[in-house]
């Protein structure tokens, strides 16, 4: 009750002000369909041919580009937050990528329910398109510490799509971050691993893994970051095995779109760690 004995229920909208209308107005102005840009994103599949299938293929891979973009975000944050020593917030973080690589993953499920024909069908329309050409997913490895420069080669000099790339592969990895967390919670980190050059891969080191083995050994809040960050490197290791598998699966030995290899290049990046350190460390645990 008021003081006037009147509850606010009591109060007739005639009384609002002009201004208590504003909000309101702005708020209905605003839909569900606008503010996700629906009308744009749903009149974005384009498919080049009458086959059933090829939507579901699109869509697919529209969705993988999109959740490629939420990641990049996710790990740009990532990095802020380790270079301040915050492990709340990291943790936080790592758990969220690491159920966004699940999704990414389960994804194939859904594209292995068309069959080499239904593929086969409309193939050919894709003309030189090729997933090779994924600008964020070069971008996101090289954010996880990828550095080869053929990973860029093809796209045009001046372009937006090189620019990130490259620009992604002269920043600290996200492993460098990792680093400087370290020193934040009072392990020496080997100068000649935190102060690298950037651009270059990051190689083993043996002084580097003795710290590691410290960090597991405290069992505190570091070692709980080395071990999400173990489950990304396995993430994008199974990632990259059902992929070649969905590959094999739906062409073969045949050659990818656009002239790559297919799965054959696939298979040459399995088993090759982002983080070799972390799992140099698991025969000493």
């Amino acid at each position: 009750m008021t003081e006037t004995g009147t509850s606010p229920a009591d109060t007739s909208p005639t009384d609002a002000s002009p201004a208590d209308t504003g909000p309101a107005d702005t708020a209905a102005s605003l839909t569900y369909t606008s503010y996700l840009a629906l009308d744009e994103v749903l009149d974005a599949q384009h498919p080049r041919s009458d086959e059933h299938d090829e939507l579901l293929f699109i869509v697919i891979h529209q969705v993988y580009e999109l959740w490629f973009k939420q990641l990049l975000h996710e790990l740009t944050h990532l990095q802020a937050v380790l270079v301040k020593g915050d492990t709340a917030h990291a943790t936080r973080v790592l758990r969220r990528v690491l159920t966004i690589l699940k999704v990414i993953v389960a994804q194939i499920d859904v594209l292995e329910t068309m069959t080499p024909r239904q593929f086969t069908s409309f193939r050919a329309r894709l003309d030189a398109s090729s997933g090779f050409q994924s600008a964020q997913f070069r971008e996101l490895e090289a954010v996880l510490g990828r550095r080869d420069r053929r990973a860029f080669a093809h796209y045009p000099e001046g372009g937006e799509q090189r620019a990130r790339i490259a620009g992604a592969m002269s920043r600290p990895s996200l492993f460098d971050s990792f680093l400087t967390y370290l020193g934040t919670h009072g392990y020496t980190v080997p100068a000649e691993v935190l102060d690298r050059d950037v651009s270059q891969p990051v190689a083993p080191s043996e002084e580097l893994q003795r710290v590691l083995l410290a960090v597991y050994a405290d069992d505190g809040g570091p070692s709980t970051v080395a071990e999400y960050l173990v489950d990304l490197d396995e993430g994008l290791q199974e990632w990259r095995y059902r992929h070649v598998k969905m590959v094999e699966r739906t062409i073969g030995t045949k050659k990818g779109t656009g002239g790559s290899a297919g799965a054959a290049y696939l298979r040459g990046t399995l088993f090759d760690p982002a983080f070799p350190d972390l799992w140099a460390v698991r025969s000493e645990l």
